[in-house]
């Protein structure tokens, strides 16, 4: 069944015409509540830039008479899918809703747009391991039950105790693990995505400032600089107000 064009997609269009061609893509999905990814999406597929600026619709003009007399094709069957470019295996896929949507949004999003999407996946994760990992100072010990069975005298338990500084190695290495993921995909999103994409910019400062925490990591493993923990909270803090 051939899936029905949303109207957002012609109400984006309009959008960015009556703006005279300069509203952000991510201004219009957000007025709209859409994915930004699907705007970028529609732009370049409808190829709105080549569209003239009396902004009359492709097409045989109007009057024409080109196709009378042809009554068409009957169409495929209900549920025929040959018009899908990989109709053949999405029979087999789940016919969940909230699965067919989320296959739907990523049917519209170009291979940038799936590896954007990956860079924000991995800043949300670093961000919310920092939540997770926060240390307050030297005396911050964790204890944690590891063992509970009945004995003779009652309950038996065991607990295992994180010290400070263990808890801190940790983190520093899951955060560096994190960071070396970022880095990638952001070097991959740089390589692929147009110039004057308006996220280049901003994935240029996030590198500039994964570098610098890269390097005040590796200071903290060997043990040459201070084991303050606002150093990488300032630098999330700055990369925040550019993202």
């Amino acid at each position: 069944m051939t899936r029905e064009k949303s109207p957002d997609r012609e109400k984006a269009l309009k959008i960015w015409l009556k703006s005279g061609r300069l509203k952000k893509l991510s201004e219009i999905a957000a007025e709209l509540g859409l994915n930004p990814s699907m705007v970028r999406r529609w732009k370049s597929v409808d190829k709105w830039d080549e569209i003239p600026i009396t902004g009359r619709p492709r097409g045989a003009k109007r009057g024409n008479q080109n196709a009378k007399g042809n009554k068409g094709g009957k169409g495929g069957p209900e549920g025929n899918q040959k018009a899908l470019k990989h109709g053949f295996f999405s029979k087999f896929m789940p016919q969940d809703p909230e699965f067919m949507e989320i296959r739907e949004i990523v049917e519209t999003m170009s291979p940038a747009d799936m590896i954007w999407e990956n860079v924000l996946s991995l800043y949300q994760r670093l961000i919310w391991g920092r939540r997770i990992t926060h240390i307050k100072d030297k005396d911050d010990v964790t204890k944690v039950l590891t063992k509970k069975k009945p004995g003779m005298f009652g309950t038996e338990q065991e607990w295992e105790y994180q010290q400070a500084w263990d808890k801190y190695n940790s983190a520093i290495k899951a955060e560096a693990t994190v960071m070396k993921e970022l880095r990638s995909a952001i070097k991959q999103f740089i390589e692929i995505a147009p110039e004057k994409d308006e996220r280049r910019l901003k994935l240029e400062r996030m590198k500039l400032e994964i570098e610098k925490s890269k390097v005040a990591i590796e200071k903290l493993k060997k043990g040459d600089g201070s084991a303050d923990d606002d150093l990488i909270e300032d630098w999330v803090k700055a990369v925040e107000a550019d993202v």
